[in-house]
């Protein structure tokens, strides 16, 4: 270990700092928080709200490493109310009702609200949210909430419409670059003793890697700066042995996952292979199931390539198949060819349009009985019963066509089917429309 180590180790020492840099480097008031202006800037509600400490419940809403937890932190420093910090998957109904009981002692003794911030909060099960739900309608309690977790999908209903939902928006790498030269340059609480410099290009570098992420890009500059002696100068090379690989944020159960197959959807419905190609390398890098990426593939040939260019069902059928056959890595390329046959096809949802039209009329009911003359006439006593009498068999006629109605009464001019004029759909519906008589 050379002096320079013994330095840096020595400093860390006599500042107390065995505490995380990305804690450490927590904000401390509104001004030093990054990229969150539309939530906290000079003329938001929040920020006017905290100003004047008249905090509402809330609930806050975004990916790791955007400031939840530190903005619940700020508004505690900058309000008069009693600040309870719990989280989700180790307090349980118990601790709840224990803190509540405080909450409302520190409302008779000291006139003091009390903050309760609940980290993770989408983890309380329906009866521990239930719990919660009287004394923040009474104001016992001010509940500030974090999750990364959708909440409209993992809050109840009744206790999210007692609170307000303010999404924080995932950081841009150059709010954490900023982070990140902040710690480079705070000799209090960061590496500015060290003097460790880095280059703009590093740290987007760094930010990158870290997925947008503060507390990661944070621990990564932490890491990097262990193999940088004092005065020392961040490099690639540095970088790259500490990180090895891109980190990506990606949860196959949550909004990541749903977000990203959306956008993989709508990539190959808007015909723009680059951007579909982008998706599914994301999903790919993520570890997604190729099979749930194939059966996407099918449904999007199926609504969104349709009748234009029917071929598109069999390549993405062909494509599920042999993905599954032939696994990673080389199923990434039989993926690729199908998705950018999708992409590149005309576009048709005439089918899609259709069916659930039909599906529509059919929920509806009253629709009609079945004529007569089409009902099943393969039994005895069939043609008794008029079934199958005055049927028209098509193959009789010229051209295996005769003008019949087959819908029942109630729909006899009900048109389902819109055909689109493009792609193979074009001349494929033309000897249709003119028997329509259109």
């Amino acid at each position: 270990m050379n002096g320079d180590d013994l330095f840096s180790m020595a400093n860390a020492k006599d500042s107390g700092h065995f505490e995380p840099l990305a804690v450490r480097m927590r904000p401390k008031t509104l001004d030093e928080i990054y990229g969150q202006n539309e939530i906290i800037g000079k003329d938001s509600f929040l920020r006017a709200m905290i100003e004047r400490d008249t905090i509402p419940s809330l609930l806050l809403y975004g990916p790791s490493g955007v400031g939840k937890t530190t903005l619940a932190h700020v508004i505690a420093m900058e309000t008069q109310s009693r600040f309870v910090k719990v989280n989700a998957v180790t307090a349980g109904t118990a601790d709840l009702r224990k803190l509540i009981g405080e909450a409302k002692d520190a409302v008779c003794m000291y006139q003091k609200r009390t903050i309760l911030f609940i980290d993770e909060i989408h983890r309380f099960n329906k009866a521990q949210q239930d719990v919660l739900l009287p004394y923040v309608e009474d104001g016992t309690i001010i509940l500030i909430g974090a999750t990364t977790e959708n909440p409209y999908f993992e809050v109840n209903r009744p206790l999210l419409s007692r609170l307000r939902v303010m999404q924080l928006n995932a950081l841009t790498k150059e709010a954490v670059a900023s982070v990140l030269r902040r710690a480079l340059q705070d000799e209090i609480n960061g590496l500015g003793k060290m003097e460790i410099t880095a280059t703009s290009d590093i740290l987007m570098t760094i930010a990158s890697y870290a997925d947008r992420d503060a507390r990661m890009g944070l621990n990564l500059l932490e890491q990097i700066c262990m193999l940088v002696p004092r005065r020392g100068t961040i490099t690639q090379e540095i970088v790259e042995k500490v990180v090895g690989h891109r980190i990506y944020t990606y949860d196959k159960k949550g909004d990541a996952h749903y977000d990203t197959i959306s956008a993989f959807i709508k990539s190959m419905r808007g015909s723009d292979p680059d951007a579909a190609l982008h998706y599914l390398a994301r999903m790919i890098e993520a570890g997604e199931q190729p099979s749930f990426i194939a059966r996407r593939l099918v449904i999007c040939a199926a609504e969104d390539v349709g009748l234009a260019d029917p071929q598109a069902l069999l390549v993405a059928n062909a494509a599920a198949q042999a993905v599954q056959f032939v696994g990673w890595p080389e199923g990434r390329i039989i993926l690729s060819e199908a998705v950018i046959y999708i992409a590149c096809a005309p576009k048709s949802n005439s089918a899609y349009v259709a069916v659930d039209s039909a599906i529509a009329d059919v929920r509806k009911g009253d629709c009609g009985d079945i004529p007569d003359y089409l009902r099943d006439s393969h039994y005895q006593g069939a043609a008794a019963l008029g079934h199958g009498i005055h049927y028209k068999y098509p193959h009789n006629y010229p051209e295996g066509w005769i003008e019949q109605q087959y819908l029942p009464d109630p729909l006899k001019n009900k048109v389902y089917y819109h055909p689109l004029d493009h792609g193979q759909e074009k001349n494929m519906t033309e000897h249709w429309k003119y028997r329509r008589g259109k």
